[in-house]
């Protein structure tokens, strides 16, 4: 089997993925567009229940609702199966350059189309880096705010329980003074 041959099948491979998650995205977009009927029966029911809302549910609701947007299916269609080509790429041709010397003289070519198919590649790959980042940088704020709160939470149910036994010190010492 040439190189050749093996960068057609992994070009047919890396295009059969893409049109997976196509038809996959595609196909969450339009059942997310079109109401069941038993999805309306049940919203009915719990419209007739009222039950009190914690706010926990309401924001994984908001967070469920939003749904597909361009950037997910720009990454589905085009940044995953890039990246991916980029590294299979590349692998093969370490793989190929270790097994066979022809490689090893066409090498700048090879490194040439590692290069160009890296450049998006990179830039992709740092983008959700930073995304991850700034995911990370957010969770650790919420938690230091979570914190903090507790913290507070915990100093005045210390100070109100100091307060409340002092009241209640108080009456005693009250009641005593009128016996």
């Amino acid at each position: 089997m040439t190189w050749l041959v093996i960068l057609e099948m992994l070009a047919v491979i890396m295009a059969t993925i893409s049109i997976i998650f196509a038809v996959m995205m595609l196909l969450t977009f339009l059942l997310k567009l079109i109401p069941r009927k038993s999805q309306q029966k049940v919203k009915e029911v719990k419209e007739i229940k009222e039950q009190p809302k914690r706010r926990t549910k309401k924001m994984s609701k908001d967070t469920a609702s939003e749904g597909i947007t361009f950037n997910d299916i720009f990454m589905f269609m085009i940044a995953v199966p890039l990246v991916l080509l980029w590294v299979g790429f590349a692998g093969f041709v370490i793989h190929s350059g270790l097994q066979d010397d022809s490689v090893l003289e066409q090498i700048e070519g090879y490194t040439t189309l590692i290069a160009i198919l890296g450049g998006p590649a990179l830039l992709i790959i740092k983008d959700a880096l930073d995304v991850w980042k700034q995911e990370q940088a957010e969770k650790t704020a919420f938690y230091k705010m979570k914190a903090q709160s507790v913290i507070d939470y915990n100093a005045k149910a210390q100070e109100q329980a100091q307060m409340i036994e002092a009241k209640d010190q108080e009456q005693e010492h009250k009641m005593q003074m009128k016996k």
